[in-house]
């Protein structure tokens, strides 16, 4: 892919972050062609290079997992690649990827989103049936993060719309971990058989306590741990814990008991590694982001691991809700987002309420 080109395209969006992990082994054997027509780089062991698009919060994981996998290539494979990298926000780095920039990996914080980039030509129908797990890379859940010692006593969704309590969460429209925070906070009433008119109350209590919403799940995050604004923090599980390895927090946090599960996919953008020519590194990535090794990268960047062995190594570290359910128990992605967040849906309704 030309510099230039995908230069433009982050000049069409001017809202994702681009960086290059120029990561390089040394060692290399060689190899015999596959099956696939777009081999030939391999073939003649030229320097490649693939994109990964992926939501703001995975940079970490992604900043351990790259490096590794560039050197399992070169030993395996004798060809030195780069895997270049840009981070945004879940629907932003969507609407970037089909307005032109060109992904030959997309891993990002919703179905929903890649369905987006499936409807616009982009990834083939059943990409879900291509990887292991439905394509689902990594789980997590929605967690509360409080300041020090929890001075507001907050312990469970209730609390969120207490006129005391000021939240952090994203904007939906932008960040899928919003959506995820958004869904936890309906989940809590209908999935502990509450209708759907309390629901939609109790939603309008918790985002009149929510007084902005930033972009995505890392900008609210910095509000939250930088700026020193809010009382509670929703976020990503993996966030959470992330901050807390880094020092910004307390390694404690609040596992809400009721919650959703929130299940990350990767799939391929077909359009794109066939024009590049790509297609047989970028599915030996994806298939590498299942393998126990890459789990264990993920369960340790706060991520809950869809590897059974690697989940069952790491469920000590994990807070296991009581209740969890899934997108698929509120009617599936499709119908989400015709419901609570299409222009003039619930959403929008319960925020200019709200405010």
């Amino acid at each position: 892919m030309k510099k230039q080109r995908l230069e433009s395209a982050f000049l069409m969006t001017g809202l994702a972050t681009l960086a290059t992990i120029p990561v390089y082994a040394t060692v290399g054997s060689s190899i015999q062609s596959g099956t696939s027509p777009n081999n030939h780089l391999i073939a003649q062991k030229a320097p490649a290079q693939i994109t990964l698009v992926s939501y703001a919060v995975t940079r970490a994981a992604y900043e351990k997992l790259i490096p590794k996998f560039i050197a399992k290539w070169k030993k395996e494979k004798g060809q030195d690649i780069t895997i270049k990298t840009s981070y945004g926000g879940s629907g932003t780095q969507t609407r970037a990827v089909i307005d032109g920039l060109e992904a030959d990996v997309v891993a990002l914080a919703l179905g929903l989103d890649l369905n987006k980039i499936e409807k616009a030509g982009l990834i083939k129908p059943g990409w879900q049936k291509r990887a292991p797990h439905n394509a689902i890379v990594t789980h997590s859940v929605v967690a509360f993060e409080t300041r020090k010692g929890n001075p507001k006593h907050i312990k469970n969704w209730n609390d969120l719309a207490r006129p005391d309590v000021q939240v952090i969460t994203g904007n939906p429209k932008t960040s899928g971990g919003a959506r995820w925070n958004f869904l936890g906070i309906w989940g809590s009433v209908v999935e502990n058989r509450g209708s759907q008119a309390k629901a939609a109350d109790f939603v309008t209590k918790v985002y009149k306590n929510v007084t902005f919403l930033p972009k995505d799940a890392r900008e609210a995050s910095n509000a939250f741990y930088q700026k020193n604004q809010g009382d509670v923090l929703l976020n990503y599980e993996n966030e959470v814990i992330l901050a807390a390895q880094k020092g910004e927090t307390k390694p404690n946090y609040i596992v809400p008991a009721t919650n959703i599960s929130i299940d990350a996919p990767v799939a391929l953008v077909d359009k794109v590694v066939d024009k590049h020519q790509t297609r047989v590194i970028a599915e030996a990535f994806v298939r590498y982001l299942f393998t126990d090794e890459a789990q264990e990268i993920f369960a340790q960047t706060g991520y809950r691991p869809v590897s059974p062995t690697v989940a069952k190594q790491f469920e000590h570290k994990f807070p296991k809700p009581t209740k969890l359910y899934t997108v698929g128990s509120l009617g599936g992605w499709e119908a989400v987002q015709k419901k609570f967040f299409d222009d003039g849906a619930i959403f929008d309704q319960v925020f200019s309420k709200s405010h």
